[in-house]
């Protein structure tokens, strides 16, 4: 298994947090590492995610698990069970009047090995995503 992961300190409630993290047309505007997202960040829905680095590609990802204000999973990979898949949790923890953001990507599969060589390195894309909702969440 491999991964990837970001975490910041916001000066803002959970609440507020989650409010722009589930605002799918608003990535555009907060997340530089992202061009557009087709869907509704719901329970159950499948969205899709256009990111810079392969713009013209869409990463289709299920909401898997959405409990508001505290966390939130999206999975998507292959088609095919087993060959190669990533699930991407989002966690708000409160701290005071902050909230504490971690995302967490882990990648899996028997098709890991070649699928990490082609993947170009996504940790500049984590810290803009968190940088972007840090901004945005104490900004609003």
């Amino acid at each position: 298994m491999k991964h990837y992961e970001a975490s910041r300190t916001i000066n803002a409630r959970p609440e507020k947090v989650w409010s722009v993290l589930v605002d799918a047309s608003g990535y555009t505007s907060w997340d530089s590492g992202v061009v557009k997202v087709e869907g509704e960040i719901a329970l159950g829905s499948t969205i899709k995610v256009y990111a810079a680095i392969s713009p013209k590609r869409a990463f289709p990802v299920k909401v898997d698990v959405l409990d508001a204000d505290s966390r939130m999973v999206w999975r998507g990979g292959v088609p095919v069970p087993g060959l190669f898949k990533g699930v991407r949790t989002f966690l708000l923890t409160a701290d005071g009047e902050n909230t504490r953001f971690e995302m967490r990507e882990e990648f899996s599969g028997l098709m890991l090995p070649l699928m990490w060589k082609m993947m170009p390195d996504l940790q500049p894309t984590f810290d803009q995503f968190a940088d972007g909702l840090k901004a945005r969440a104490e900004a609003a």
